[in-house]
């Protein structure tokens, strides 16, 4: 077999090193990290048993201590509430009699009041008009000789209403007999110096009856006794009479208030002593509701705290019996997860080796057997181990860069199981450079065309008339392409394409093919096989792409035969063997599946796990 090896080979080594690496590390370490991560949750909820036991044991009796004290507090309520109600009912009762008694001393009030309406403006008018008056004005008065009737009549009634008695005097007219005469009192009257004043001052509410009769009889009832009729004597005199006017009108409305007044008074003491002692029931009834409100207070306190208290017992028996529940369900996964996290570990701490190992299969050790791929990783293993390098004991390609839930479906689809052809899976999955491969059974074929028959496989052979159409809709749409049957010679045109020569064009992906510019999918894939046995590939050839020698092993044709013989021979049992693979297939991918969700569960879960229901659930 003709191989070249040229510094591309080389750079293809160290690209697809660094590449792989950071890949599998990123991978293995968040793979230990979810392990780890699932392993502290669970000890976390083995440590929190103990604890969560002891706090259910101290809560239990400040719970019981609460509902005790919640029933005693509803007692008192129930005597305060009543004592309440029957004070409540003694203020309402005593308002509306303070109410009824406090109208009647307002009707009273009201009534006085009317009454003095009609006396107060007279009043009001008498003592204006003693304000008009003038010290000259009286001494004009008291320096007659002769006054003319009207003022004598004024002067009289004076007289009468300061209880001054009259004069007996010789009656003017000559009779020879004796008269009552009020002038020579009068003149003393008004010569007093305080005679105006003793007038604002009159003891008005006081006037004797006798007083009052004899002005009534004698004066009020004399036509000439009339206030405009005076004061074409004097304005004096007119002033005066008004005076004594207002006073008659005061004295009969006052004597009719005044036992109106009396009863005023008593109602209104009445009313202020019933207020007294309501205001004071007031205060009671105040304070006894709050102490009320207090107590009701520290119930709703008292009833929050209990509460609380229920809420945390039943949150720490959740809490236990989701303990158990995670303890008891993941138990056995306990050990499985350490060994898991241990042998991550170990595969991390081995990666530099391994993936470098890998990394030379996939750039130099394509196109060889089995037996001589063998015999160079297990000298490039002792080379690492020599230089320091850590790697595996026993190094294989597929366990460093395979997917076993991937290999599995490659099988289904139609890859040999044993070890060369799946590493040949593998490089196919992992390599840089598109693959062509050595097949001249068919088998790579075949399994291309399973496995990418969902994803819309389109298959060309150079010998086409529109090839070169099929293959830019498929770099187009991002599309699987299998190249079949191809010769020792590729058409120089798929260069670019073998080369991935792709190029920004209005920020989008594209590559040249020939003369035409096309958009470039990155999911698109590109795979090429060959019949030839010992094809004899040039290096500028061969350096372009992964070269992969996929001819059958004795242990893949022995597998295949004994299938073809079992399928002949009894058909019933090759059946149930491709049932069982594909069932035992998907088992173990819905295995990994539930795995991955739990773990995904414990480390997404913040906090208390054990607080988390629906993670608990999951």
């Amino acid at each position: 077999r003709h191989n070249y090896v040229t510094p591309t080979s080389y750079l293809e080594l160290i690209a697809a090193f660094q590449q792989l690496l950071t890949q599998k590390r990123d991978t293995v370490m968040k793979a230990k990290k979810g392990y780890t991560n699932g392993l502290d949750k669970l000890a976390f909820a083995e440590s929190q048993v103990g604890e969560m036991k002891q706090e259910l044991v101290d809560l239990q009796p400040k719970l019981e201590e609460a509902k005790v004290d919640n029933a005693n507090m509803m007692k008192i309520i129930e005597k305060e509430s009543a004592e309440v109600e029957a004070k409540s009912r003694t203020v309402k009762i005593d308002e509306e009699l303070a109410t009824e008694k406090a109208a009647e001393a307002q009707e009273l009030k009201n009534e006085c009041e009317s009454d003095l309406a009609e006396a107060i403006p007279a009043l009001e008018a008498a003592l204006s008009a003693l304000d008009t008056l003038k010290p000259a004005d009286i001494t004009i008065v008291k320096s007659m000789k002769n006054p003319p009737s009207g003022v004598k009549l004024v002067m009289a009634a004076i007289c009468v209403m300061k209880d001054i008695k009259p004069e007996r005097i010789t009656d003017p007219t000559g009779t020879g007999g004796k008269v009552l005469d009020y002038w020579g009192p009068s003149k003393k009257v008004l010569g007093d110096m305080n005679f105006l004043k003793d007038l604002r001052e009159y003891d008005k509410d006081n006037i004797p009856v006798t007083v009052m009769q004899k002005i009534r009889s004698e004066y009020l009832t004399n036509p000439e006794f009339d206030p405009p009729k005076v004061a074409k004597a004097s304005s004096a005199a007119e002033g005066l009479c008004k005076w004594i006017m207002a006073m008659e009108v005061y004295d009969r409305v006052a004597k009719v208030v005044a036992p109106k007044k009396a009863r005023l008074g008593e109602a209104q003491q009445s009313l202020a002593e019933t207020m007294a002692l309501l205001n004071q029931k007031r205060a009671e009834l105040e304070a006894v509701e709050n102490r009320l409100a207090k107590l009701q207070q520290t119930f709703v306190e008292k009833t929050e705290e209990k509460a609380r208290l229920e809420f945390q017992v039943d949150l720490c028996a959740k809490k236990l019996e989701r303990a158990e529940k995670l303890i008891g369900g993941l138990g056995g996964e306990k050990s499985r997860w350490c060994n898991a996290a241990n042998d991550l570990q170990n595969t991390y701490d081995n990666l530099t080796g391994d993936v470098l190992i890998s990394a030379g299969v996939i750039a130099y050790l394509g196109a060889f057997t089995s037996a001589f791929r063998q015999e160079c990783t297990k000298d490039w293993s002792k080379l690492c181990k020599d230089k320091n390098i850590p790697c595996s004991d026993n190094f294989s390609l597929s366990k460093t860069l395979g997917d076993p839930i991937k290999i599995r479906a490659w099988n289904i689809a139609g890859l040999p199981t044993d070890n060369f052809s799946v590493d040949n899976g593998v490089i196919v999955d992992n390599s840089r450079r598109w693959p062509l491969m050595i097949d001249p059974q068919g088998q790579a074929n075949k399994w291309i065309k399973n496995s990418q028959k969902e994803n819309q496989l389109s298959v060309i052979k150079f010998t086409d008339t529109d090839y070169m159409r099929t293959l830019e809709n498929c770099i187009q749409f991002g599309t699987p392409l299998l190249l079949e049957n191809v010769g020792e010679e590729l058409d120089p045109s798929l260069e670019p394409l073998l080369l991935r020569q792709t190029f920004k064009q209005g920020g989008m992906d594209c590559i040249r093919l020939g003369e035409t510019v096309i958009e470039y999918s990155s999911d698109f894939k590109f795979f090429i096989t060959t019949k030839l046995r010992n094809p004899h590939y040039m290096p500028e050839l061969a350096t372009k792409v992964s070269l992969l020698n996929f001819m059958i092993t004795p242990e893949g044709l022995e597998d295949q035969l004994l299938g073809i013989v079992v399928a002949k021979e009894r058909p019933e049992l090759e059946e149930e063997r491709n049932a069982l693979i594909l069932q035992s297939a998907a088992n173990k991918k819905q295995l990994k599946e539930i795995e991955k969700k739990i773990l995904e569960t414990l480390q997404s879960s913040e906090g208390n796990i054990l607080e988390d229901e629906s993670a608990i659930m999951v």
